[in-house]
């Protein structure tokens, strides 16, 4: 990639089937400083063309296009020998966890903001510098019956308020500590644990499933509850939610 090799800055393709989106996309990359150059595809097939010709530092994409749909897009740059950094930018929140495993750098909503596309720029730049590095894992000490055990954190699904205790939901069970939730908040957000409501936290690592009904969102996670086999839908707030799907592409942790 240009900047790992220390040029000036990135080359971008930006596919999109609407003409002013791509645009403005256009416009708002070329304003970047760490942008070197801005590519324009109208189509995913389109946009095959230009990579055969171009080498690319990062794709920022549609998801729904007539024809080859972005995630297909996305699907087939895997297979490259050196896959550009991937960047969706869409009005469907609902493939974000689709996006995720196809190892998307960023999931960026419209309509665009302006400070948005920027932060989705610093983490590819981010990433041509170095590898990701997962945040480390800890062990947390629990009291249950007058015995002192320790969990993994990465066990943990989610965390339910209880005055000034959290309960900490794992596939064996839940336990209770005295750790107001917004401490583990702010302690534990760079282990991808995101507030999801205001008595809730959930790994974003362990979330199965995103589901919209009706202008509201729920997350599903799986293995929870004493036999760990079962799946707890978790309700999203309203204010919460757009955050919830702008970073369900960055989960840390195992």
């Amino acid at each position: 990639m240009s900047t790992a090799a220390g040029l000036p800055g990135l080359r971008v393709l930006v596919v999109d089937d609407e003409r002013p989106t791509l645009d403005e996309l256009d416009y708002l990359l070329s304003r970047d400083p760490r942008v070197t150059e801005v590519l324009t595809s109208q189509s995913a097939t389109d946009a095959l063309r230009v990579l055969r010709e171009h080498e690319v530092d990062c794709v920022f994409l549609d998801i729904q296009m007539p024809g080859l749909t972005g995630l297909e897009l996305a699907e087939v740059l895997q297979r490259f020998r050196t896959p550009p950094a991937i960047v969706f930018v869409t009005a469907h929140e609902g493939h974000a966890v689709e996006a995720f495993d196809l190892r998307a750098v960023d999931y960026v909503l419209k309509p665009v903001r302006d400070a948005r596309l920027a932060e989705a720029v610093r983490r590819v730049v981010e990433g041509s510098e170095r590898a990701p590095v997962a945040a480390p894992d800890v062990q947390i000490p629990v009291e249950r019956g007058g015995v002192t055990r320790f969990i993994d954190r990465g066990d943990v699904t989610h965390v339910e308020a209880q005055g000034d205790y959290a309960r900490l939901h794992t596939p064996s069970g839940s336990h209770l500590i005295r750790v107001p939730l917004t401490t583990l908040e702010e302690e534990w957000a760079a282990a991808g644990f995101v507030r999801i409501h205001r008595s809730v936290l959930v790994a974003i690592g362990h979330v199965t499933e995103v589901r919209m009904d009706g202008g509201r969102c729920s997350v599903v996670v799986a293995g929870t509850g004493p036999a760990g086999g079962g799946a707890v839908e978790l309700g999203v707030s309203r204010r919460n939610t757009r955050d919830l799907r702008e970073r369900i592409l960055h989960r840390a942790g195992p």
